[in-house]
């Protein structure tokens, strides 16, 4: 955790003047000056930190043996068609040309179109100096060339299987990522301009970030994100109210207070996925799910799950089954006299959610009435970026780990999720953090996404296996739970299925499969945005619209094409279709009005322990 220094250095750092013009570069006497009286104090704060640290060091998902053992088969390839490395070879010089020339052409005060632009989306080149100043422009456009070089010279290559395909241009990514002008000291101007500024007090501070983040890490680079002191679970974030009105091993089960005089008879049950914590459904109450739902009506209950630890390194994905939702279920009757639900499953919570429905049809237990699936992969065939991770040398390597210790770490899943968007989620820190002095912003998102859980073992390594290796889910009695074997075909329950058209985790066109496996009445709705923001998209304040087709013909592209685009939030139309099997109104209930009586408020504790505590 940073110290409260840190806030003060944030200050002075954000209230220093602007430089003259955005294009003016630093004179370079002045700044190694600078750069000379950072590097002396930090000799000195690099041999303090050392002295404190320990031999502790932490494993990422990704097996460096791996990545270079798929790098060498690509180079073996490659090199098989030399006529192609040199057509590459060509067009990068030819554009170099082109861009030595317009440059030249600047230089002399004239103006030149450039060879090559930045995304729309991409932030690192934002700032005026990249695009007025001559030589900021020229190592902007050297970059991007460069880096379409690269990512085009690894891409198609003949003889390479689809997966190592994927790896290939999965680490590529990373590697031209890693390598933007905008990461380095002397090739960014907002950064040279800061050091100029402040006398260099900007990478004094930043080292100190770093070397803040290297010790809460543990000698491993823990970067901060947001103000972690800036928010507290019950205090400001995950605050509606309510009760824990059951527990066991793996969950407790919230019951939230009503806001309205009569409810819908069926209670809403909402499983969250347990790679994450359940409050992004309530961060805020104008932006939580749980708050709102609970205004239109519904008793709302939810998963909060536990962080695991040693002792349930044997729970398996079945033991998450019957004491998850099955649990929660049993509860909510004993809390509410009702036997039947309707029920959401948010990601990972979802595929949970789409295996218990299977399993609940094969024993003909029908207490769900309707099934709403958020950002949801239960057909694995195109599992995007995080398929990259997932092969029998990667899994058996991470099994060992996981065996040394009974869970997979927090940190692990947190950076490999982080490594799908590293631009906006790893680099963008880097460059505020270390680079410009500056402490993170405090953000009730980033804070969430930085409370990672751990994955037991047995349940981890199956999940992996089953869904993401072999893609057993969507074949019939490919997998068996408590001795079921399940079919997602026979799924008759009503489901609403929402994706996001941005979703680097779970790619929308993958969780429309689904639409082709369940065989009862299936409501496909896209929403845009991504895997967070599409989903957490209140009403009034939304800047998403979303997509509608009532039909839902084999190809995702085929609905996307017939679909109608519709401004602002999808919840409205959601309530208005899971309304329809509300089963009418009750008088309002109360958590500990039946026969489950209240152990704890709302949040509970099972969600306030951190990985790291």
């Amino acid at each position: 955790m940073k110290n409260t220094s840190g806030d003060n250095r944030s200050s002075r750092t954000a209230a220093a003047p602007p430089p003259g013009a955005a294009g003016t570069a630093p004179d370079p006497a002045e700044l190694s000056r600078r750069l000379a009286e950072v590097a002396e104090q930090s000799q000195r704060l690099v041999a303090e930190f050392l002295s404190r640290q320990n031999s502790d060091s932490g494993v990422g998902m990704a097996d460096p043996m791996a990545i270079g053992a798929t790098f060498f088969e690509l180079t073996a390839r490659m090199m098989a068609d030399p006529a192609r490395l040199v057509q590459v070879q060509i067009a990068l010089w030819n554009d170099y040309l082109t861009l030595w020339q317009r440059t030249t052409q600047r230089l002399t005060g004239g103006a030149a179109e450039p060879v090559v632009k930045p995304a729309a989306e991409d932030r690192r080149f934002r700032d005026h100096a990249w695009s007025d100043n001559t030589l900021f422009d020229f190592i902007k456009q050297s970059y991007l060339l460069t880096a379409r070089y690269i990512q085009g010279a690894v891409k198609d290559v003949g003889g390479v299987d689809e997966h190592t395909a994927r790896k290939v241009d999965f680490y590529t990514r990373q590697f031209v990522d890693a390598m933007a002008p905008s990461n380095y000291v002397l090739t960014n101007p907002e950064v040279l301009r800061a050091t100029v500024e402040t006398r260099g007090e900007n990478l004094v501070n930043g080292l100190k970030n770093l070397l803040d983040d290297l010790e809460r890490g543990k000698g491993r680079l823990a970067i901060s994100m947001t103000d972690m002191a800036a928010f507290h679970i019950g205090g400001n974030v995950a605050t509606t109210p309510g009760k824990i009105v059951y527990q066991n091993d793996l969950i407790q089960l919230i019951q939230y207070e009503p806001t309205t005089a009569t409810v819908k008879r069926r209670p809403l049950l909402i499983i969250p996925p347990w790679i994450n914590k359940f409050y992004i459904l309530d961060l805020r109450p104008e932006n939580s799910l749980v708050r709102w739902a609970v205004s239109q009506g519904h008793t709302v209950f939810v998963i909060s799950w536990v962080n695991p630890d040693e002792s349930l390194s044997g729970k398996s994905f079945e033991n998450y089954m019957n004491e998850g939702p099955l649990a929660a279920l049993d509860a909510m009757a004993e809390a509410t006299g009702e036997k039947e639900a309707n029920v959401i499953g948010y990601c990972l919570g979802g595929t949970l959610l789409s295996a218990t429905l299977a399993y609940m049809t094969a024993k003909r237990d029908r207490r769900i009435k309707s099934a709403t699936f958020f950002v949801t992969m239960v057909d694995f065939a195109e599992a995007g970026d995080l398929s990259v991770f997932i092969d029998e040398e990667q899994l058996t390597a991470l099994e060992e780990r996981m065996s040394k210790k009974g869970y997979l770490e927090a940190r692990d899943m947190h950076t490999t999720f982080n490594m799908l968007r590293a631009n906006d989620l790893i680099w963008s820190f880097v460059v505020n953090n270390y680079l410009l002095g500056k402490s993170p912003f405090p953000f009730d998102l980033l804070y969430w996404n930085a409370d990672s859980t751990r994955m037991p073992a047995a349940m981890h390594s199956f999940y992996l296996r089953k869904m993401y290796q072999e893609n057993l889910l969507s074949k019939p009695g490919g997998i068996t739970l408590d001795g079921v074997k399940i079919d997602l075909r026979k799924i008759k329950t009503p489901a609403f299925i929402l994706s996001t058209r941005e979703d680097h985790i779970a790619p929308w066109r993958s969780t429309y499969a689904a639409t082709q496996l369940y065989t009862g009445p299936t409501k496909f709705v896209l929403a845009a945005s991504g895997h967070i923001a599409g989903v957490v998209s209140p009403p009034g304040n939304s800047k998403y619209g979303h997509w509608r087709n009532d039909d839902n013909p084999p190809s995702p592209e085929d609905w996307l094409t017939c679909a109608e685009q519709h401004d602002g939030s999808w919840w409205p139309m959601w309530e208005e279709w899971v309304s329809h099997y509300s089963g009418g109104e009750v008088p309002s209930r109360q958590p500990g009005d039946g026969k489950l009586k209240p152990i704890e408020d709302a949040p509970g504790s099972y969600v306030k322990l951190r990985a790291e505590d």
